[in-house]
């Protein structure tokens, strides 16, 4: 995997957040887990709010799962884990949603496709920064799911997104 290197605005994202091991339920990239039940809730939350959020949302088809990593997760094997969309403004918001604003930096951007989203994180971290000439900027990690390109986990067409914070 080779990535591409963007610069990207603050983000502003609106959805629902998760603390703690989100593999309990279940292991690795499963729907069963805290995370597949994350955007469980975030979809009931977001068709619930659609007209009332529609006008705020920048791209309705791309949605964003968040990675933050305190500082004691390896110990303590926990995460936040943010699922959302982009948002331009927050005039109205639910109260079950939250606000995420992500700082501005660079990015390294790897695409996967199919099952190679399994190995992304060894890929990436392991490979691909201790070799390259970057640093990671922030302590966090962004999947992108743009429904034009993610069909689902178990299709081989499907691409995702990895963003990776960089200076």
């Amino acid at each position: 995997m080779k990535p591409k290197i963007i610069s990207k605005k603050e983000l502003h994202l609106i959805g629902c957040v998760f603390y703690g091991n989100p593999f309990h339920s279940a292991k690795g990239w499963d729907t069963a887990n805290e995370i597949g039940k994350l955007w469980k809730k975030f979809d009931e939350l977001m068709q619930k709010n659609q007209k009332k959020l529609q006008k705020y949302l920048v791209d309705p088809d791309i949605k964003y799962e968040v990675h933050i990593d305190p500082e004691v997760s390896k110990e303590e094997n926990k995460w936040y884990v943010f699922v959302g969309t982009e948002v331009e403004n927050l005039e109205e918001m639910p109260l079950q949603l939250f606000h995420k604003i992500l700082p501005k930096t660079r990015y390294a951007v790897f695409t996967t496709k199919g099952q190679e989203y399994l190995k992304a994180n060894d890929v990436i971290y392991k490979e691909w920064l201790p070799e390259s000439n970057f640093d990671e900027s922030f302590s966090f990690q962004i999947q992108v799911y743009d429904s034009k390109r993610y069909f689902g986990l178990d299709n081989e067409e499907s691409e995702i997104d990895f963003y990776i914070p960089i200076k």
